[in-house]
Parts: C-alpha cells; structure tokens; sequence
C-alpha cells in the first residue's frame, strides 16, 4: 500500500483507509464476526488508518474496533470524532469540556487512551473557534490525541482554526459525484499542508459491486432520506453509474477501485476511507492505489460522469443542518 502523511507533520499512513460507519449497522445489519474478518482482511492489505466516531452506532462501531484490536493486538492509526449530540434542541456542541468527556468515552470504548485523529464532527457556531481548538489544543499537549481535525466545514473556518493551532486534517464527502470540496476545501488544504480524507468516496455504495436498491434499504438506512435516491432521481443516477461500471469493464478495473484511483489522482492530499462491513467488498478496492491513471483514462472517466452528473442533492434538508454551507 502506498502512503501519504496525515497533515504536515504528522505520521505516514496509508494512502487508503478504513471508514468503519458500517460496523455499526448504519447501512444494513451487521454481525461482529464479519466486521472482525473485515478488519484483518484491511490490515493485511496493508489498510491500517482506521476512521470511526462515537455517533456510529451510539458508540458501537468503536466497541467493535476496541473488542477487534484487544484480541488483535494490531499496530493501527485510529482516528474518531464527536461534535454531535442525541439533543434535538442541541444537535452539535464543541463546547471544549463536552468534546473532552466524550473523547473520554471514545478512549473507553476503543480500548486505548490515545487516539492520532479526534475531529470535531460538526461546527457548533454557538462555541467560539478560539475556545473549540484552545481545547484541542490542550488535547494534543496532554498526549490524549495526536491531533485534530474537522468535518464537513467551509474554507473560511479551516483557515482560521489552523491558525490558531495546525491541523492535520478536514474530512468531507468527495468522490466522483460528490466534486464540492473542490470549488475551495481542496485548495485550501493543499495551501496549509492538510490531509483531506475523502469520505463516502464510492458514493454511498453507488460505486460498489452492485449499485443498491432504494426498496431494499432498511428502515434505519440513512441513504433513504437522502434526494440522490429518491423515486425521482435514482434511475438518472443509476443510467449514469451504469455507464461508469462499463468504462470500468473495458479498463480491467472493479468500479470502486477506478473510483478511488480517480481520488487519488486528484490531489497527494486526498485520503479516501471507503467504508465496508465484509471482507469480500474490501477485496474489490483493497489495492486501488496501484491503479495509475493516464491523462486519457482521466478524459474518459470524465467523459461518463461529468462533474455536476448526479441527480439530486446529497443531503436531505434535515441532514443539511449542521453542515456548515459555503457555495
């Protein structure tokens, strides 16, 4: 696996991660044994940046990464975040004592007492940034984190939070039709020496093995709020994927390892951590980071899904609420 260094100074990792949202059942049930075989299969493929939050499950995906690396002893670099809240009248708070507390129970959870990444999942502009990174801050001197990062954010507030303690990383939803951070977090990052870790970089599953289907999603599914599949979008979305699965046939490639070379081919800056709950789905795009992609292969990728091809937004109104909005 190739690598890339998390921030400026910060350690290497692999140019590949692991979003562990789907150990938690967030996009389907999932057993422990299959999220076990799922993360030995990630380190043996040399996948060992690992991405969760306390959210996932109210705390359950990060169970499951403390149970796995208790009987594994497995050397990882792990990274979570925490920033929401179950308060409806209060959905995010980045107060510095409450980001304090629940790192506390994030490091219970996981079994260790340290993470290399803890991000502020979403703006509380309530909090002063001063008083949000002073806190951070005071996380990484005490050695309970090895830094900070933060999540769905406009440029404006990466600029003012790195300078008033570095960051390593920002993490936003990017990939093949999901292109916003480029329109100013990519640059942004690339300018201050941040890592962009790509999240749902295969389109909520769009750009996996077998597109999903919108009436089989279960009741918990958060894809099922969300306008890109709704009745009205989703076959658009899905002729325009189909296309993509065929370019992806005629170049050897699976459909998500082409996707995430295309990320990769973006910036050195970019780290995507697609997410799986099975060992079999990680095989497909496990070693996407060879793949080299000419300037014609780019051409043609973007001949089938150009920016701005998908049908509907990425977010229900509801979901937008504490995604800080700049375009």
């Amino acid at each position: 696996m190739q690598t890339r260094t998390l921030g400026q100074n910060g350690p290497t990792i692999p140019a590949i991660g692991l979003g562990c949202m789907s150990f938690a059942g967030a996009f389907g049930a999932a057993r422990d044994e299959d999220s076990f075989h799922c993360l030995d299969a990630a380190v043996d493929a040399g996948i060992t940046f690992l991405d969760t939050a306390n959210i996932y499950g109210a705390g359950r995906s990060e169970e499951v990464l403390g149970r796995w690396l208790k009987s594994t002893g497995a050397r990882v670099t792990l990274a979570t975040k925490g920033g929401i809240t179950r308060d409806p009248a209060r959905p995010t708070n980045n107060d510095p004592a409450y980001l304090r507390a629940e790192l506390e129970g994030s490091l219970s959870r996981l079994g260790v007492d340290r993470v290399d990444l803890y991000y502020v999942h979403r703006r509380d502009p309530s909090v002063p940034l001063e008083d949000t990174i002073g806190g951070l801050a005071n996380l990484v001197a005490e050695g309970k984190i090895g830094g900070y990062g933060l999540s769905e954010v406009a440029p404006h507030t990466i600029r003012a939070a790195h300078a008033i303690h570095p960051c390593l990383a920002v993490q936003s939803e990017y990939s093949l039709w999901t292109r916003l951070p480029e329109l100013g977090v990519l640059q942004t990052c690339e300018t201050l020496g941040i890592s962009l870790v790509a999240f749902a970089p295969l389109a909520r599953g769009m750009l996996g093995r077998v597109a999903p289907d919108p009436a089989t999603m279960g009741e918990n599914d958060l894809r099922r709020d969300i306008p890109r599949f709704s009745p009205a979008n989703y076959p658009a979305n899905l002729a325009h994927i189909q296309r993509f699965r065929t370019l992806a046939k005629e170049m050897g490639q699976t459909p998500s390892a082409l996707a995430l070379a295309w990320l990769l081919s973006r910036s050195d800056r970019v780290i995507p951590i697609p997410g799986t709950r099975t060992a079999e789905h990680l095989s497909d795009w496990a070693d996407a980071d060879r793949i080299n992609l000419s300037a014609e292969d780019m051409a043609r990728i973007e001949s089938v899904l150009p920016a701005g091809f998908a049908h509907g937004d990425r977010y229900s109104e509801d979901q937008w609420k504490s995604v800080e909005r700049y375009c």
